[in-house]
Formats: structure tokens, sequence, C-alpha cells
């Protein structure tokens, strides 16, 4: 069996491509080969990306060793996310479908959240629940903190922006 063709990103892609364009939310970390974001999400406010800092599309346009090392991000954020935030569930995502640049969606659910339990892109399903999102919210800088010092032990300290 053949393999298909890994292509190549169009170009002038990146040119257009939000996410080479913005950081993609707060940038918590930032390394060579991937940057660690918080989504503004107000309603989904423990909301993270691990974005790929080079313009390519599908998972499989890495090599072996970086997607090990992309997978081995995301898996730190659901860690960090579940022993901070102590959420009902995490949802990982990489879609890519409106923004063909890879990146992953790591995203803390409670059972009381407006979306539950359908994904964070649906309809909501019962009126956002404002004090229960402010505790959220309280507690973002402590999380930011601890994804800052979990991506540093495992992938060294974050490079400055461009």
């Amino acid at each position: 069996m053949k393999p298909f063709p890994v292509s190549p990103a169009p170009a002038g892609a990146a040119a257009a491509c939000a996410l080479c364009q913005t950081a993609g939310g707060t940038t918590v970390w930032r390394g060579s080969d991937f940057r660690l974001v918080r989504a503004a999400e107000p309603a989904l406010p423990a909301f993270y990306r691990v974005i790929w800092q080079q313009h390519v599309a599908e998972f499989t346009d890495l090599t072996a060793l970086q997607r090990l090392s992309c997978i081995d991000a995301v898996v730190l954020v659901e860690q960090t996310l579940r022993a901070q935030m102590q959420p009902d569930k995490i949802n990982l995502g990489s879609l890519g479908n409106v923004v063909p640049h890879l990146h992953w969606h790591m995203v803390a659910r409670w059972q009381w959240d407006a979306f539950w339990p359908q994904s964070p892109w649906s309809a909501p399903q019962r009126p956002v629940d404002d004090a229960r999102l402010q505790k959220v919210r309280e507690h973002l800088p402590a999380l930011d903190e601890a994804m800052q010092h979990a991506f540093a032990a495992r992938f060294g300290a974050s490079r400055p922006e461009p």
C-alpha cells in the first residue's frame, strides 16, 4: 500500500493563517516547536490550546519525535487541569476545519457548564452559571502558573515572543 503524500502548505497559507499571525490566546508557555495558550472562551475559561509553531495542517505532517513531543504536551495540560481544577471531564480535540493549522484543544468540563454534555462548540444546553464561572476565572492565574512550571520542567524555559 502506497502512503499518501504529505502536501506542503500552499504558498501564502501562513500569511493568511490566524494561528501564524496571532498567539491564538493568552500565551502561557512558548517553545521552539509549539506554544501553550489559554483560549478566550468566556463560558469555558479553562480552555487551553497546544499550537504547533510551524504552519502544518495535520498531526501526520510532523515527524515521529515531533508527534511524541506534541502529544506529551497535550497530556501534560490534561494532567495539570485535572490536578488543579478537578473537572468532571477533559475534552481533547484536534479539528482544524476552520483554522487548518495544527493545534490541540484541551477543555476542562463540568456537568454544570452551559454546553454539558455536548461539545464545547455545540449550542448551549442551559444558561451560563456566572457564579461558578467566576470561581474558575479566579483560579486561572494559579492554573497558568502551574502550567508554566509543568511545561518548563518538561520542555525547558519559555522563550520570548518573536
